[in-house]
């Protein structure tokens, strides 16, 4: 929870924003995070079926992230095939985890 806290804050207060902002954003953030841990154990006892759609959709999302954000922010930082090397690979080892 302090590492959330401290990647919201440090931004925030380097921007020039006042420290009662900067407290009450972070509190606000760490409130949702808490409200869909209740969520999620309240919606996870109901059906297995609806487990298996929301984890299905929190990974569409995070391929959504990963393809359109980091793997270009990646190709720009570091000129070259290692990037892509290293995406290629990671992508072939997760296959192969999964078979597993």
């Amino acid at each position: 929870m302090f590492q959330n806290g401290v990647s919201i804050a440090v931004p925030l207060k380097n921007s020039g924003s006042s420290k009662t902002k900067c407290i009450i954003i972070t509190t606000l953030s760490g409130l949702t995070t808490g409200l869909g841990a209740f969520c999620g154990a309240i919606f996870g006892n109901i059906s297995n079926t609806l487990i298996g759609m929301s984890l299905a959709f929190a990974a569409g999302a995070m391929l959504y992230i990963v393809s359109c954000e980091l793997i270009p922010e990646s190709k720009s930082l570091y000129k070259g095939r290692f990037a892509s090397l290293g995406n290629i690979l990671g992508i072939i080892v997760g296959i192969l985890a999964e078979s597993l």
